[in-house]
This record gives structure tokens, sequence and C-alpha cells, in this order.
């Protein structure tokens, strides 16, 4: 099994409101891709931080293999979201991938 953690922090130009709002869209069109993708065994993102954090919301994924993990990272569905959801919006992306 593979994790894949993925931390952003949205760009500073956004008000509360708008930030709120982008969350939801990211959390909603990530997790929308469960049951979606080869090898994705698990895909949640936390968009409710305490304030001590740096980063505004947190991307955990459990896939079954490294190439299941390079499989999602191409795969059309997620690439749409990706796309339209999540990189106009963050000015840091910060990424670990590990075995467990």
């Amino acid at each position: 099994m593979v994790k894949h953690i993925i931390l952003w922090q949205l760009k500073d130009e956004y008000s509360d409101t708008e930030k709120a709002d982008i969350k939801a869209g990211i959390k909603a069109g990530l997790e929308g891709l469960a049951g979606q993708i080869p090898g994705l065994v698990e895909i949640h993102v936390n968009i409710n931080g305490l304030p001590s954090s740096n980063a505004d919301l947190m991307l955990d994924t459990t896939f079954e293999s490294a190439e299941a993990l390079k499989g999602y990272s191409k795969h059309p569905a997620h690439v749409a979201v990706a796309d339209s959801k999540v990189r106009p919006y963050y000015k840091s992306r910060v990424c670990l991938d590990y075995e467990v």
C-alpha cells in the first residue's frame, strides 16, 4: 500500500468566504473520484484545519501500489478535477508519498 499526502496553501488574494467555497469544491471534486480510479483504496480531503495550521487543506489518499498512484496522476478524471478545482487556486503544494 502507498500513501499519497498533499498539503496546499491557497492564494492570498481570496477572502475567507472564497477560500471556504474553493476548499469545498476541492473536497467534493477529489472525494468524488472514489470508485473511479483503479487502485485507489481511500481518498479524503480535510478542509477544517485548526487556526495553528499553516496549510489550508490536506489530501490523504491510499493506493494499492506505487503503480496505481502513477495511474491516478494521469487518469482523465483526476486530471479534470485537478485542472478545474485545484491548480487555479493554490500558491503552494507539498507532497509526501510513502509505503505502508
